[in-house]
């Protein structure tokens, strides 16, 4: 692990951004954990083996290159979705917002979502509420740029469909009244509530917004435990350099008879003052 180490280190000092993915997680075989207790540490055990898989095959071509963008991926899971295949499936995404950044991001994610599924659309793409300040609520000014992202994505037909998550009636009426593409969805997490509150109920069943549950801790992930993760694959990296900008999970399904063909992370993330 010394050399790959030592070589990860090299560029991860000279690079300036870091794109991760995972690959269809199902075909990891010995490198997947048989059953992480929660998503954060399933994450986070995806992160750790993405980076050391990445740098025990490190050419010395790429150390040479010292790319200003470096992609660490599994290659042998990745896995692209056949074309002829595609009207079978439905491909759905969440993305988690992690730094103070741009809704730019959101494109980003997108994009590189379908180049990494080869597809040139993504059926539902639903955003987890983006960070706010400490003691902050979230408001409609907060998720408006990334939802105006989203937006323009649909209209450019990269999205069919959006959502939202974690949105209580009155957040959730706002954004509807004031977006030009409504939201068709919105995750509630019955950890917190283990009814569906009556007034999101109504407003949802009024305005023909899916309500969806699901169990994702409040943090996905934090700059501290990706750094930790970086830190702990590649101890010759300066860890704390670098923040993760955003995170999307993707699903593959196959419509008629709802099993998952594809699932998997995508991450990317800067150097400080790159």
């Amino acid at each position: 692990m010394g050399t790959d180490s030592r070589a990860a280190g090299a560029l991860l000092a000279r690079a300036r951004t870091l794109h991760l993915q995972t690959g269809n997680l199902l075909n990891w075989g010995r490198l997947r954990k048989k059953c992480p207790s929660t998503h954060s540490e399933e994450l986070r055990d995806c992160i750790q083996k993405t980076l050391n898989e990445w740098s025990s095959q490190i050419s010395p071509d790429l150390v040479r290159e010292f790319p200003d963008v470096l992609e660490c991926t599994v290659s042998h899971a990745v896995e692209k979705i056949n074309p002829d295949e595609r009207e079978e499936m439905k491909v759905s995404a969440k993305l988690f917002i992690v730094g103070a950044n741009s809704s730019a991001s959101t494109r980003n994610a997108v994009d590189m979502a379908c180049s990494v599924l080869g597809v040139s659309q993504l059926d539902s793409v639903i955003i987890a509420s983006p960070p706010v300040e400490d003691g902050a609520n979230l408001s409609l000014e907060h998720l408006q740029p990334y939802w105006e992202e989203l937006e323009n994505l649909v209209q450019s037909k990269k999205i069919v469909a959006i959502g939202t998550s974690d949105l209580d009636k009155t957040q959730l009426e706002q954004l509807y009244q004031w977006a030009q593409v409504k939201p068709n969805s919105n995750q509630v997490n019955l950890a917190s509530c283990c009814v569906m509150p009556p007034d999101l109920t109504a407003f949802a069943k009024e305005f023909d917004i899916q309500l969806l549950t699901h169990n994702d801790p409040k943090e996905l992930l934090s700059e501290a435990s990706f750094q930790e993760a970086l830190r702990e694959s590649i101890p010759d990296v300066q860890a704390q350099e670098w923040v993760p900008l955003w995170l999307l999970r993707y699903s593959v399904i196959v419509k008629s008879r709802g099993i998952i063909k594809s699932k998997g992370y995508i991450l990317q993330a800067k150097r400080r003052g790159s």
